[in-house]
């Protein structure tokens, strides 16, 4: 574009020709799901779809007392709607924190413009603070730039006239112009959010165990069912006198004269409902939804409820250097004076105070004096002599930074001194003589020399030659909670590795000072450009630097093959791949929209010291769940066995109303209780595994108590009311011995809770027997009954401790070099196994790589379709070019946004 172009940048109508041609900077950002999403996919559940047709079921028998269970299913509901409405809220907040205006320039005025009005080949004007907001290249000015967030490498990146700059990156200082090459799904960070677009499966034990027993009790409750019903309309009909040809044909003329055969339908759907774990999901939903509200107190938010419980179970942690370790600014490490004799006062100058060193005084007056175009490194020293006393010297002359020279200098009535790069500054000879000690200081820090010279000419370069007076080492700045925190995970034996696109001789110096095992032996990524040296990486090196986006998701893919429960922290555009592929994730609040967005934790406050809050959280809920989830899944178990047994025995002895005494007093009171407990305790073993050893024994009791209960009612000739409340006791006394067993060691908590139980299913059965069909025994079924509690009570306990001294299988997997062994270590012994045969290997790659296809094929058609909407789109007027905006900065805390009112004049 010519240099008239520059000036006038594009007219109106070329503006228009772009916007029809669909050359707009169309928002490709990732989005949270829309508030339809959410209710959608907190509504249509399996889970939801079974307890609807059952409630149907019973509607048709017109036995409205027994609907009571929809009260969970509506609960549970709400509770998902709920917190993925209270994320989305506070996900939207904080995406609204970073800039949404640009400048630029159209039929020579300066124009604000929203950044999806920004079209191909638009000029726009960049100063400090603001955000590119589309990919380009710089026509006239120059800047030093940060972009940390899309490459993770901490340095200022200098641009001048053919720099091409970055979409999502920062003006740290400096004024440019740039021309805009890409927009839309073209810009390099629409390209990285494309490949973070596809939906991630949760890595949730409790999740994954919930879908399954409910996936089982779908496919078993249905021949279950069928022959239960069966059974039951085959009785119905011999009670009737077997009349017509056969049960079926009977069942069906009572239909057609509209009776509905209620009962059998009441016992089919009492079976049922008693396979389905309605409580445990509802607890698990509760559990989780308050650890997020007690998260939040602590400026953590939870976007998915079982992120809470994946992070409990992590054992790799991976940590982005900057945002994540530091504080993303900038900080001073130390100052080193030089020897300074001989170099005294100049001729009229006045005297450096004799309590201050040289080095000191020119630092603070010198960054003091070029502030208000502060870059980063000036506002570190300027926080750094903020509480320091050291003398206020009016500058007689500034020279401020600029990106050709290096440096930035001051003379006041003590001298000149300029501060900058030491190659940049002093002279060949005086740089030999310090290089050694440059050379030492910059293994961990980035060192500016600091140095006196006679003055400045009027075009701002220095009169003499410079003499070193000392250095001053800059880093970043280390979070004050990171060593602590690092720490933690250490002793929970979580293995950690920092993966950062910055110098991996600065990443491993950081890593080494908070205290991260392994920190000594890095690896430079841009050496590991085969598939096979990277994986090899993976287990030789825990700090990783000039990582790109796409080798973090190869990173965290590579520890994901061997069986690790991993997590990824980051802000940035670079770490949203590895993000959407870490197991549990986490991002700052003042990082990228992207990162927010896909992640499932967001630090709100970005301080990294509150993740051992939610480890905390999610042990309570883990280990008070797999307690607590022992009571449910008894239910489902014996309601299984049960239904199984009345096929040849019928009926099935619960009613649905009975089953709602069971579940409130013996599963739904103590398991809310128990698992709200506090309990910070590792979390060890399989989580179905830990619930099955607790509910087998108990269900088996159950099934043999209602199998004894069914012999003796038809030996003895007992009513089908009596039968009912018989296996109503002796249900309840198992789930009783169960509550008594999972709630060792007792407490004065759990004290309570048991005489609750015991004293709530006295109250139900003694005070309200008309609701829930109990039978009035008599003394010989009392004794009958009392029996039966006693043997099973007995199984129960038997089978329990059976249980407990099994030793839990352990399962552990190696590999090496991109060939995997599996290792088994058991009861039995240890085997070595291979992860699988050539073919079964050949037949994953295949399979991913369709899956790769499928998803960049569903990218490009979504990128079509976004172009396709703007063609029609028009760009909004503006008023003038002199209008007011919003500033974006990087703060302490990340993004600081600085409104109209507040700009400093």
């Amino acid at each position: 574009m010519a240099a008239t172009d520059i000036e006038r940048g594009l007219s109106t109508a070329e503006v228009e020709e772009r916007i029809a041609a669909g050359k707009i900077n169309r928002n490709m950002e990732l989005k949270t799901k829309s508030v339809k999403e959410l209710i959608i996919e907190n509504l249509c559940t399996l889970f939801n779809l079974i307890n609807v047709i059952l409630a149907f079921l019973v509607i048709l028998t017109g036995s409205f007392k027994n609907l009571t269970f929809l009260f969970v299913v509506f609960l549970n509901t709400a509770i998902g709607v709920i917190q993925s409405m209270r994320s989305k809220k506070m996900v939207d907040k904080l995406t609204l924190l970073t800039s949404k205006k640009a400048i630029a320039v159209r039929d020579g005025s300066e124009v604000e413009l929203d950044l999806d009005q920004i079209v191909l080949d638009d000029i726009i004007r960049l100063g400090r603070g603001d955000q590119i907001p589309a990919d380009a290249v710089v026509v006239s000015g120059e800047a030093l730039v940060n972009e940390s967030l899309l490459t993770g490498e901490s340095d200022l990146i200098k641009k001048q006239p053919g720099s091409e700059l970055m979409s999502g990156s920062f003006i740290d200082s400096g004024l440019l112009r740039a021309r805009v090459i890409h927009v839309g799904a073209d810009n390099y960070v629409a390209k990285i959010n494309n490949e973070a677009k596809y939906v991630k499966k949760v890595n949730s034990e409790i999740m994954n165990a919930l879908n399954a027993i409910v996936r089982f009790a779908s496919i078993i409750m249905i021949p279950l069912g069928l022959a239960l019903f069966a059974s039951s309309v085959s009785e119905l009909w011999d009670a009737a006198g077997t009349p017509g040809d056969s049960a079926l044909s009977w069942c069906f003329s009572e239909l057609l004269a509209g009776h509905v055969p209620s009962s059998a339908l009441l016992s089919t759907v009492g079976a049922l409902l008693g396979m389905i774990p309605q409580g445990l999901v509802l607890l698990t939903s509760s559990v989780l939804a308050i650890a997020t509200v007690r998260l939040a107190r602590r400026k953590v938010l939870a976007q998915q409820l079982y992120c809470i419980e994946t992070l409990a179970r992590v054992d790799v942690l991976c940590l982005d250097k900057t945002g994540t370790i530091t504080s993303g600014r900038m900080e001073v490490e130390g100052t080193y004076p030089l020897p300074v004799e001989g170099m005294g006062a100049g001729e009229g100058d006045a005297a450096v105070p004799v309590d201050t060193t040289v080095l000191d005084f020119a630092l603070a007056n010198v960054a003091r004096a070029t502030s208000a175009d502060a870059n980063e490194t000036c506002q570190a020293l300027l926080n750094y002599y903020a509480d320091r006393p050291v003398e206020v010297s009016e500058p007689l002359s500034v020279i401020p930074f600029s990106s050709s020279k290096k440096w930035s200098g001051a003379s006041f009535a003590q001298g000149s001194y300029v501060m900058g790069a030491a190659q940049f500054v002093l002279s060949d000879r005086a740089f030999a003589q310090v290089e050694n000690r440059v050379a030492e200081l910059a293994d961990t820090c980035r060192v500016l020399v600091v140095a006196r010279v006679d003055g400045f000419t009027p075009d701002g370069d220095m009169v003499g030659e410079a003499e070193p007076v000392g250095f001053v080492t800059i880093r970043d700045e280390i979070r004050t909670s990171a060593a602590e925190t690092i720490g933690y995970f250490n002793e929970q034996g979580v293995t950690l590795n920092v993966i950062s696109g910055d110098d991996p001789r600065t990443v491993s110096s950081i890593a080494r000072v908070v205290g991260v095992p392994g920190a000594d032996a890095y690896v430079d990524a841009t050496t590991l450009d085969t598939p096979a040296k990277l994986d090899a990486a993976v287990d030789r090196y825990h700090v990783f630097g000039r990582v790109t986006p796409q080798q973090k998701r190869e990173l965290v893919q590579a520890l994901k093959r061997r069986e690790h429960t991993v997590a990824m922290t980051g802000d940035g555009v670079n770490d949203v791949l590895a993000l959407k592929e870490a197991d549990c994730s986490v991002a700052m609040a003042a990082g990228s929209d992207a990162a927010r967005n896909v992640a499932e934790i967001v630090l709100v406050d970005n301080d990294f010291a509150s993740m051992p809050a939610v480890v905390a959280e999610g042990r309570r809920s883990i280990n008070n769940l797999q307690r607590s989830a022992s009571l449910f899944l008894t239910k489902t178990l014996f309601s299984m066995g049960l239904a199984a047994l009345c096929i040849a025995l019928p009926p099935y002895p619960f009613e649905p109303i009975q089953m709602t005494l069971i579940n409130f007093f013996c599963i739904g009171a103590p398991g809310f209780v128990l698992g709200l407990e506090p309990n910070n305790a590792r979390v060890r073993g399989s989580f179905l595994t830990n619930v099955l050893k607790r509910a087998l024994p108990a269900s088996i009791a159950v099934i043999l108590a209602a199998a004894l209960d069914i012999f003796v009612a038809r030996v003895f000739g007992f009513s089908q009311l009596t039968l009912s409340t018989m296996c109503l006791l002796s249900s309840c006394a198992v789930s009783v011995s169960l509550i008594w067993r999972i709630s060792q060691p007792l407490t004065p908590l759990r004290v309570v809770l048991f005489v609750f139980v015991v004293a709530g299913i006295l109250v139900g059965v003694i005070g309200f027997p008309e609701l829930l069909s109990i039978a009035n025994l008599s003394m010989g079924q009392m004794v009958i009954l009392a029996v039966i509690v006693v043997f099973t009570c007995s199984v129960f306990f038997k089978l329990a401790t059976m249980m407990d001294s099994l030793k839990p299988r352990r399962r552990h997997a190696a590999t090496g070099f991109g060939r995997g062994v599996r290792v088994h270590l058991g009861r039995g012994g240890g085997k070595v196994s291979s992860t699988g045969s050539t073919a079964e290997r050949f037949a994953k790659r295949v399979a991913a790589d369709m899956a790769q296809r499928r998803e960049d094929r569903t990218a490009r058609e979504a990128e079509a379709r976004a172009l396709e909407g703007v063609a029609q789109a028009q760009p909004k007027k503006k008023k003038g070019s002199g209008a007011k905006r919003s500033r974006v900065t990087k703060s302490a805390q990340g993004i600081k946004v600085s409104m109209p009112s507040k700009k400093k004049k």
